[in-house]
């Protein structure tokens, strides 16, 4: 059995063998010095088909790092505006904080104004004294139940039981205003740490955008040189058999 072959195959494989010879004769040092002129034909095609190999390597590594570093802009992206969104939090909390510091500091105006005005001195009494400590462990725990004060205030603040009441709110009052400055300042440090953050992740999408952009214009000066798709996929012909009887 024998495989039939197309007149444009037996063409194609002729031309093709017949090109350095023609590549000779159109040099008239071919007649001089043939077998130079074969070499230096012969190198020059290699020559040429190395070119075109480095070429198509250079566009498919082209357009490959212009797909890759586009992905990494768009994450950037994405990641400078959760960055963005997290500085905006960072930036209403430490604004919350700083005006409950405010209010705090307004309490402990009308706290000291009120402890002006104290009852005069008396003799006290021991349920007296359990009284006016019973109210400072109330006065406190409520403090510290609004985010007033810390958990530990009451064992790192030194409150005195004794002070009658309006002196205690006088102390509580100073106390919360302080805690509420100390929470005020961390604040504004965390609000300043997300900014810059915000600004690092900014700069970083910005220069991945301009890498995406120049990758993207070079992928395209060299699309041309890109191999076929269809040329890496050999299609499959049908063969056709004759068979031949004796």
């Amino acid at each position: 059995m024998n495989v039939l072959i197309t007149p444009v195959t037996i063409w194609a494989v002729l031309m093709l063998l017949s090109l350095p010879a023609l590549l000779m004769l159109a040099s008239t040092r071919a007649i001089v010095d043939p077998r130079r002129t074969a070499l230096e034909t012969f190198g020059f095609l290699r020559r040429r088909h190395e070119e075109r190999e480095r070429r198509q390597n250079e566009a498919v590594a082209a357009e490959r790092y212009a797909g890759e570093v586009t992905v990494a802009a768009d994450r950037a992206t994405l990641a400078a505006q959760r960055w963005h969104e997290s500085w905006q939090q960072a930036e209403e909390t430490a604004g919350l904080a700083w005006q409950r510091w405010q209010d705090a500091e307004q309490q402990v105006a009308r706290a000291r104004a009120g402890a002006a005005f104290r009852p005069a001195w008396s003799l006290r009494t021991p349920s007296e004294y359990a009284d006016r400590e019973r109210f400072l462990l109330r006065t406190v725990h409520a403090a510290v139940d609004r985010g007033d004060l810390p958990g530990d205030a009451l064992t790192a603040i030194a409150f005195d039981a004794r002070l009658h009441p309006v002196e205690q709110e006088f102390a509580i009052a100073r106390a919360v205003a302080a805690y509420r400055q100390q929470v005020c300042r961390d604040a504004q440090i965390a609000e300043q740490t997300a900014w810059h953050d915000a600004e690092l992740a900014l700069a970083a999408r910005d220069s991945l955008r301009i890498e995406a952009g120049e990758a993207t214009v070079r992928a395209a000066v060299l699309t041309r040189y890109l191999p076929r798709r269809d040329s890496q996929v050999a299609p499959v012909r049908e063969r056709r058999w004759v068979q031949q009887t004796a």
